[in-house]
C-alpha cells in the first residue's frame, strides 16, 4: 500500500505532508508509523520509513531525521548518516541533492521551507516552546547561509485552536513574542483557559521574519483519528503509547 501523503503547491520541492495510512505498524502505531524513538516493532518503523523514502525518490538510508527536543538548534545536511542516529535539534537545511530531511509530529507543527531559486530546503518541528523561541526563525537563517534568498513555507497538519486548550503558563510565554501575539488566544471553555492557534502564530512568525509566502494547510490533527497521530488524543483518552507522522522533501 502506498502512503498516503499532503503536498502544498507553494513548495515545488517532491515533498510530503504523510498522514498515518499506508504502514505496516500495529495496535497504537497503526500503520504508517515514523518515530524510531517508540515503542514500536523497529523492522515495522524501517518499513514504513522505506516506503516513505520511495515517494520522495531516496534511498531508505537517506530519509534523515533528528532527535527532537523543542529547541532552537538546526543541523546542517551535507550527507546522510545512519537511521536513528541524527543529532539532537529541531530543524534541518540542505543544498545537497539526494537526501531527504524529515520531521517527526503529532500535534506540534512541522514545517516545510524551499527556496526553488536556490535549490535549498528545511524542515522544521514547532511545538509551541520552539516556536516561541525561535526555530522558525534559525531555520531561515540556516538556509540564508547557505544562500537562499526566496524562500516560502508551508506549516502541515498540526493542533487546531479549537482542539488546544492551554493554561497561563503558555499565554504568559507566547504573548510578549509577537507585537500582535494575544491575537492568537481565544477564550477557554474554562476559566483561567485559552484556545490557541498554534499555526496561526507559526506563520505571523514566518511573516515576520520576512517569509511572505508562508502557508497553513488547515487540519487538525486531534479530531481526525483516521489519518493522523495526536499527541493530546492520547492525553485527553487512557494515556499509552502513540506513533507519529513524518514532513519530509527533498531536492
Amino acid at each position: 500500500m502506498t502512503p498516503e501523503y499532503l503536498t502544498h503547491p507553494a513548495i515545488t520541492a517532491p515533498h510530503g505532508f504523510f498522514t498515518r495510512r499506508g504502514g505496516v505498524s500495529h495496535g497504537p502505531y497503526a500503520s504508517l508509523n515514523a518515530s524510531l524513538s517508540g515503542g514500536d516493532d523497529v523492522a515495522h518503523v524501517t518499513e514504513n520509513r522505506a516506503r516513505i523514502a520511495a515517494v520522495l525518490g531516496v534511498p531508505a538510508d537517506h530519509l534523515l531525521g533528528l532527535r527532537q527536543v523543542h529547541g532552537t538548534d538546526v543541523i546542517t545536511v551535507h550527507e546522510p548518516w545512519p537511521a536513528g542516529q541524527g543529532p539532537t535539534a529541531d530543524a534541518l537545511v540542505t543544498a545537497t541533492a539526494g537526501i531527504a530531511i524529515g520531521i517527526i509530529t503529532a500535534d506540534c507543527a512541522p514545517v516545510l521551507f524551499h527556496d526553488a531559486q536556490a535549490n535549498i530546503i528545511g524542515a522544521a518541528h514547532a511545538g509551541w516552546r520552539g516556536a516561541a523561541a525561535g526555530i522558525l526563525e534559525a531555520t531561515v537563517a540556516a538556509m540564508a547561509a547557505l544562500g537562499a534568498r526566496h524562500i516560502v513555507a508551508v506549516v502541515g497538519p498540526c493542533i487546531g485552536q479549537d482542539s488546544y486548550e492551554v493554561g497561563p503558563d503558555l499565554y504568559g510565554a507566547v504573548t510578549p513574542t509577537l507585537p500582535d501575539a494575544a491575537s492568537f488566544f481565544q477564550p477557554g471553555r474554562r476559566l483561567g483557559r485559552w484556545q490557541f492557534d498554534l499555526p496561526a502564530y507559526c506563520v505571523a512568525r514566518l511573516d515576520a521574519a520576512g517569509i511572505q509566502a508562508a502557508h497553513a494547510l488547515g487540519l487538525d490533527t486531534l479530531p481526525d483519528h483516521e489519518r493522523f497521530f495526536s499527541h493530546r488524543r492520547r492525553i485527553l483518552s487512557d494515556g499509552g503509547p502513540i506513533g507519529h507522522q513524518i514532513s519530509a522533501l527533498r531536492l
